[in-house]
């Protein structure tokens, strides 16, 4: 491969995916750095990129990822033809995502089979998932240079603050900065089986707000009453930013925070990609297989036999893989990052300062 090749990753359409897939853009930066990188993915992902300085550009996919639309197809290849690209690296494994680059002539086509994607993809990389577990490691694998080469420790993703669009938000949102604070990311727009009880979370914000520990809760809009609830918990030093804040926003407060909490969701591995740890809740997925990619972080995991089912809600209806997981082991984790022993705690890595809880004598922070 030439080191100025043109390079066009076909990227993914969830915020956590993208996240993970920083590590495959740093790894061919690496090896290529003076190769000219793209990233094809909607608007909702793409925008990521720019806090990326191993990507050069991106181009915006007017197609969702469950539209086939053959013909909106034709023309993104049709634009992306006159590029030039001298591969294309495609990290889903549905054979719309091949297209594009197939239709736009691109030479080397580099993926995994996946579905009925012979001829698309014509750089077929194989995968050992048991020597390669993670799903960063499945994308970064799809980087190396050919296939069987040996994949070697990743970089992990750590998305560029905008320092001056951060100190703008604190203002904006009054956020005070002189006392600890904790990120909350309590939402599952996947479905109920990946989100921890929101009395669980109101229990937690609650005991953080005694010792003078903010909440910064974070959401879309179908997260407004869970916020305010959980805002409500914490009357002294809670702050609802629900609906206020973008995915930007978002990266750029966590850096902020002490430790961020959430539940296996974009946004969790969003903030995992700036905030100093995270604590991950899992219940229906594998903690092994999207971890948090920060610094320091520590999964909450049950591992029932029932667990991962991988569904959107749960099937036996009681979501005890989420709802078993005590609070007292969430927040001793907050408090003390060293912890290594507690019943629900999968995993914890890293090292990060303990937290020093603040008096409180105000009502408002």
């Amino acid at each position: 491969m030439a080191n100025s090749q043109r390079i066009l990753v076909i990227g993914p359409s969830w915020i956590g995916d993208m996240v993970m897939a920083q590590s495959l853009f740093m790894q061919v930066r690496s090896r290529l750095p003076e190769a000219h990188i793209d990233v094809l993915a909607p608007k909702s992902t793409g925008q990521l990129t720019t806090r990326m300085p191993e990507v050069d550009g991106v181009v915006e996919m007017p197609i969702g990822h469950r539209e086939l639309a053959l013909g909106a197809r034709r023309k993104v290849a049709e634009t992306l033809r006159a590029s030039g690209y001298d591969q294309a690296i495609v990290l889903q494994r549905s054979a719309k995502a091949a297209l594009v680059p197939w239709l736009a002539g691109i030479p080397q086509r580099t993926g995994y089979l996946g579905e009925m994607r012979y001829g698309l993809i014509n750089d077929v990389r194989t995968l050992d998932k048991t020597r390669y577990p993670r799903k960063v490691e499945h994308y970064a694998l799809l980087g190396l240079a050919h296939e069987g080469h040996v994949l070697g420790e990743l970089a992990l993703p750590k998305l560029t603050v905008d320092v001056d669009r951060r100190d703008a938000l604190v203002v904006e949102h009054r956020l005070d900065t002189t006392r600890p604070a904790i990120g909350f990311a309590p939402g599952a727009a996947y479905g109920g089986a990946k989100q921890w009880p929101a009395t669980h979370f109101a229990r937690l914000a609650a005991e953080l707000d005694q010792r003078g520990i903010a909440t910064w809760i974070f959401g879309s809009a179908a997260d407004r009453a869970l916020a305010e609830h959980l805002a409500a918990a914490a009357p002294r030093h809670g702050i609802n930013l629900c609906e206020r804040t973008s995915l930007m926003d978002i990266a750029d407060i966590a850096s902020l925070t002490n430790a961020f909490v959430g539940n296996d969701t974009g946004v969790m591995h969003l903030a995992a990609a700036t905030a100093p740890r995270v604590l991950a809740i899992y219940g229906s997925t594998h903690p092994d297989y999207a971890p948090p990619l920060a610094p320091a972080e520590a999964r909450f995991w049950l591992g029932l036999a029932c667990a991962p089912c991988r569904e959107r809600q749960c099937p036996l209806g009681h979501n005890a893989c989420m709802r078993d997981i005590p609070v007292a082991d969430v927040l001793h984790a907050c408090l003390d990052p060293e912890v290594r022993a507690l019943p629900s705690l999968h995993h914890a890595s890293g090292s990060a300062a303990p937290i020093q809880p603040t008096p409180s004598k105000q009502t408002s922070p």
